[in-house]
C-alpha cells in the first residue's frame, strides 16, 4: 500500500510539472522528442505558414493558423512537390530526400537545441536545402542538425516550394499580386520561416539578434538572394555560402523572360486561366513542367524579392553588409558536365570567347594537353560557378569575408565510383553528419569534420571562424587572395590562391 501510494503522488507530480519538450509558440504549444542520450530537443515538423494550396498557391505564404492543445512535431512535415526523389550519379540515398510523404502541404521547419531555458540565448543557424530550385527537403539525413547542436547554437532547418509551383511567374500572376510581379514564392517561404524565427526562437534558448543563415548549391544561391532582398532585412545576421552565388552569375532571369516561360506552360496545361491551373493537381502540373521545351523556373529579378540589377545593387552597397563565409568544392566543376574537346579546339574557343584577352586567358588556364583541356574546363566551371560569385560579394562587402576551397575526397565506397570531392560532399563535414553517411571514415575524416564544423559554429557565435586548436582562416580581400584550402587531410589559409584566375574573370 506503501508503494502504491508512493507510485500515485509520483504519477500526480509528473502530471503537474511542465514537460522539457514541450514549448510554446507564438501560435500554441508544440511537442517534440529528445535524443538518445537525452541532451538535445528536437522538434520536426513545425507549421510556419498556412498550406499553400488552392487559391493560395502561387502565393506568398501566410502566417499559420494558431491551434488549441498541445501539436505533436516529432515528425518531419512532408517534402515539396518534386519528381520522386532517388539517388542519382554521386548523390546516395543519404543526400537525398525522403520519397515520402511529398505534399503541396510543405511548409514546415524543425529545431535541434540543447539550451535548458529561454535565457541561454544560443547562437541560431537556419539551413537552406539545394536541389536547384526543382528538388530538396530539410529531412534528407546529411542535414541532421544534432551534431551542431550539441556544439552550442540552436540548429533549424526549413522546407520552401521548388519546382513550378516554388518559382512560375506569369502576367495574370503579377497583377493580382499587388506588387506588380511573380515567381519568387520560395524565397518568400524563406523569408516567412526567418520571421518565424524571429518571432519564437528565443522559446528554444536561441537568440534572434544572432542569426545565421547557411546553404549549399541552390541553398548559396538563396542565401545570396536573401542578403540582397529588402523583404529580409534584418532577419539574419551572418551568411554562409556553399557551392553557388548570385554575381557573375546568368543563372537569375528578367520578370519577363520568367513570365514567358508562365505563359509556356499555361499553353502546355491547355489551361486558359491561373484559375484553372490551381485547379489542377499538384502532381499533374509537376509532371508537365519537366518539358524541356517550357523553359526552367527559378530565380527571376522582379523587383520585388530581388533586385532587378544584381550587379548594380551589390556595387552601390545597397545589400546587407554582415560576415560571410563563401566558398566552393573542387568538383563543382565537374557536376553539370562538359563536352570533350581538343587542345585545338579550346584555344580556339578562348579566341571567340575572349578575343585581345585570349592570351592572358590561356596564360591563367594554359593548356597543352587534352587532359589539360578537361582540367582546365573543370576549374573554369568551377570558379564560374562558386568561386567569382565569392570574390564579387566579398569585393562589395565592407563586414569581414572568409572564402575556402574544399577539395578533401571522402574514402570510396566498395563497388561505386570515384567521385573525388564532388558537389555537396563538404556538407556532411561542415554539419557534422559523417555517421549518417554510409563510408568506411578514417580519422583524418573526422579530424575534417570536427574542425569544419567547429569552424561554422564559430562563425556563427561571433561573426569569426577562428577558435582554438583550429588553423589561423584569414579574411580574404582582393588584394591579399586569402583562402582556406582544404585538401589532402590538410586545412591552411593561402594568400595569392588563385588571385591571377580570379582577377582575370571577375574583370571581364
Amino acid at each position: 500500500m506503501k508503494y502504491l501510494f508512493i507510485l500515485i503522488g509520483s504519477l500526480f507530480i509528473g502530471c503537474n510539472q511542465p514537460k522539457e519538450t514541450v514549448i510554446v509558440t507564438d501560435k500554441g504549444k508544440i511537442e517534440g522528442s529528445f535524443n538518445a542520450d537525452k541532451t538535445v530537443r528536437i522538434f520536426k515538423g513545425i507549421p510556419f505558414a498556412v498550406p499553400p494550396v488552392g487559391d493560395l498557391r502561387w502565393k506568398a505564404p501566410q502566417p499559420a493558423t494558431a491551434w488549441d492543445g498541445i501539436l505533436p512535431c516529432t515528425e518531419f512535415g512532408p517534402s515539396p512537390i518534386q519528381n520522386v526523389p532517388e539517388p542519382f550519379y554521386c548523390w546516395t540515398e543519404e543526400f537525398i530526400a525522403k520519397p515520402e510523404p511529398i505534399n503541396e502541404d510543405c511548409l514546415y521547419l524543425n529545431v535541434w537545441t540543447t539550451a535548458k531555458s529561454e535565457n541561454e540565448r544560443q547562437p541560431v543557424i537556419v539551413w537552406i536545402y539545394g536541389g536547384g530550385f526543382t528538388s530538396g527537403s530539410a529531412n534528407c539525413d546529411i542535414y541532421d542538425g544534432e551534431e551542431l547542436a550539441k556544439k552550442g547554437v540552436v540548429f533549424v532547418s526549413m522546407n520552401y516550394r521548388v519546382g513550378v509551383l516554388g518559382f512560375m511567374a506569369h502576367p495574370e500572376l503579377s497583377k493580382e499580386s499587388g506588387y506588380d510581379a511573380s515567381g519568387n514564392y520560395g524565397f518568400m517561404d524563406q523569408i516567412a520561416a526567418l520571421n518565424w524565427v524571429q518571432k519564437n526562437i528565443d522559446v528554444f534558448g536561441g537568440d534572434p539578434n544572432n542569426v545565421t543563415i547557411a546553404g549549399q548549391s541552390a541553398g548559396a544561391f538563396s542565401v545570396n538572394t536573401l542578403i540582397a532582398s529588402p523583404l529580409a532585412e534584418n532577419l539574419f545576421h551572418k551568411a554562409i555560402l556553399q557551392s553557388g552565388g548570385l554575381l557573375g552569375s546568368s543563372r537569375a532571369q528578367t520578370l519577363a523572360e520568367a513570365e514567358a516561360t508562365g505563359i509556356r506552360f499555361m499553353e502546355k496545361a491547355k489551361a486558359s486561366s491561373i484559375k484553372e491551373l490551381r485547379q489542377l493537381p499538384a502532381e499533374e502540373l509537376q509532371s508537365m513542367s519537366n518539358d524541356s521545351e517550357i523553359g526552367r523556373v527559378g530565380i527571376t529579378k522582379d523587383g520585388y524579392v530581388v533586385p532587378k540589377d544584381l550587379m548594380a545593387y551589390f556595387k552601390d552597397g545597397k545589400q546587407q553588409q554582415i560576415p560571410v563565409i563563401s566558398g566552393w568544392v573542387t568538383g563543382d566543376g565537374d557536376f553539370l558536365g562538359g563536352d570533350e574537346m581538343t587542345v585545338k579546339e579550346y584555344r580556339e574557343e578562348a579566341i571567340a570567347n575572349y578575343g585581345d584577352k585570349a592570351a592572358s586567358f590561356l596564360t591563367n588556364f594554359p593548356a597543352d594537353t587534352n587532359e589539360d583541356v578537361k582540367k582546365m574546363k573543370s576549374k573554369l566551371g568551377m570558379l564560374n560557378f562558386a568561386g567569382i560569385p565569392s570574390h564579387l560579394l566579398a569585393e562589395y562587402n565592407t563586414q569581414p569575408s572568409y572564402l575556402y576551397q574544399f577539395g578533401h575526397v571522402p574514402p570510396e565506397k566498395q563497388d561505386f565510383p570515384n567521385y573525388g570531392a564532388f558537389h555537396t560532399s563538404e556538407v556532411p563535414y561542415v554539419l557534422h553528419t559523417l555517421h549518417t553517411w554510409n563510408r568506411d571514415w578514417k580519422p583524418s575524416d573526422k579530424s575534417i569534420e570536427d574542425a569544419l564544423s567547429s569552424y561554422w559554429v564559430n562563425f556563427a557565435k561571433t561573426g569569426d571562424p577562428n577558435g582554438d586548436n583550429l588553423p589561423i582562416w584569414k579574411t580574404y580581400n582582393k588584394q591579399s587572395g586569402n583562402i582556406m584550402v582544404i585538401e589532402d587531410n590538410v586545412l591552411g589559409s593561402k594568400e595569392g590562391f588563385l588571385k591571377s584566375e580570379l582577377d582575370f574573370l571577375s574583370e571581364l
